[in-house]
């Protein structure tokens, strides 16, 4: 009654009933793919079968006139225009029928017959559009193209059965072969090359999903990592100084408060990503007070650079734990950023025994590993992660990616 629960006396919080499911954040893999035009074919149909009547009227031209005929351009146009254009509105409804029935290991015989009936279905229809115009057949006895649906004597409406007959046994086979067959195997190209597209474009959305994936698998275990070393140098306070262990836990909630706001980002930008150092950093030197000294030299260019998010983290405690825990007086880490045209240079210092003294789980810890993961599966080879002594001593992590200030497609996905 008081909004507290009677078994553990935490507060409860009344909350509004959630009406709609909230939109998932994991994106579907979408085909992006722009379906080829229906309309299209038809312009492109018309267009080509154009072309192929003009260049068939200044072919024959040329022909008649080596030969010093008399025939104009405008007859042999016209000629060539009622036997070629009658195509044109036939083909789209090839490749229509071509993309309805593909041929297929398990149906290619009886896809074969119907590709077969529709050749032949094409040929009467071109014949009979061919028949309707003033060319459509030579007439020995006029000595002249006619129609055959026009008698050539009397002029007047009437079906030349016989011209219908003669056109369809001396085209069937031209029709099937030259012209037919090939629109059939330009829509089964033109098919295939779509589906091959597709099955790209969704092989590499599968391949990003997969990295996502991957990636939030390896983030998910180092935000443990670092949550237990955090916890563990609580324990270590908890019997020796309770007011730092409680000013250690006010801190880790800083600190998972802007995890929690991040929990879904792969990629943030270097300028986050040290303010979410600088909380760990609070905590540790909670524990280790006067003895941890840290300096931070940013190249300010380098704040909107686009970073894996908790890229430093893992290396500032590598740092701590291996480095300056180490030292009876403490140490100090020094965090830098620099940057040039193509890449940017991040480095954690710390004056610690270096790598000759330290364990060698130094090098193959789990947060350097998972780190090294990250870098590999965003940038591929075009990173690098090092771990070096310098003269002076102590040790350097160096780590250095491509240099982005805006978002990349390639990273959008992650």
């Amino acid at each position: 009654m008081q909004n507290l629960c009677s078994q553990c006396g935490g507060e409860l919080v009344r909350r509004a009933r959630r009406g709609v499911a909230p939109e998932c954040r994991e994106t579907a893999i979408r085909d992006h793919s722009k379906p080829f035009p229906s309309w299209l074919i038809w312009p492109l149909s018309f267009g080509v079968w154009s072309f192929v009547t003009l260049a068939y009227a200044l072919t024959v031209e040329q022909f008649y006139r080596s030969r010093g005929g008399g025939a104009t351009f405008l007859s042999l146009l016209e000629l060539q225009c009622s036997q070629v254009l009658p195509y044109a509105p036939l083909t789209p409804f090839v490749f229509t029928l071509a993309n309805r029935y593909p041929l297929q290991r398990n149906n290619w015989r009886v896809r074969l017959l119907i590709l077969l009936a529709g050749g032949l279905v094409f040929s009467l229809i071109q014949i009979a559009i061919r028949g309707l115009t003033p060319f459509a057949f030579w007439d020995p006895g006029v000595q002249d193209w006619v129609s055959a649906v026009r008698n050539p004597q009397t002029h007047v409406f009437q079906i030349q059965w016989h011209m219908y007959q003669a056109l369809f046994f001396s085209n069937i086979v031209d029709d099937l072969i030259t012209i037919y067959l090939p629109i059939v195997l330009v829509a089964y190209v033109v098919s295939y090359y779509r589906r091959l597209r597709d099955r790209e474009l969704r092989a590499s959305q599968l391949q990003a999903q997969l990295e996502k994936a991957r990636l939030q698998a390896l983030k998910s275990q180092l935000q443990p990592h670092f949550l237990f070393n955090t916890l563990n140098s609580i324990s270590a306070l908890m019997l020796t100084d309770v007011k730092a262990a409680d000013r250690m836990i006010t801190r880790l909630g800083d600190l998972l408060r802007i995890s929690l706001e991040t929990a879904g980002t792969q990629m943030t930008t270097l300028g986050r990503e040290l303010e979410f150092v600088n909380c760990y950093i609070e905590i540790e030197k909670v524990r280790f007070e006067e003895k941890l000294k840290v300096s931070i030299d940013v190249d300010p260019e380098t704040l909107d650079a686009n970073v894996p998010h908790l890229l430093l983290q893992p290396l500032v405690d590598n740092a701590i734990k291996h480095g300056i825990s180490r030292l009876a007086d403490g140490g100090e880490i020094r965090i830098s950023a620099t940057k040039d045209d193509a890449d940017l240079h991040l480095e954690v210092r710390d004056n610690g025994p270096g790598l000759r003294d330290s364990s060698p789980s130094r090098q193959n810890g789990v947060g350097l590993r998972i780190t090294r993961e990250r870098l590999e599966t965003i940038y591929g080879q075009d990173q690098s992660v090092e771990l070096l002594t310098p003269a002076e001593g102590g040790t350097i992590a160096r780590v250095t990616i491509p240099l982005r200030s805006n978002m990349g497609d390639e990273l959008k996905i992650l």
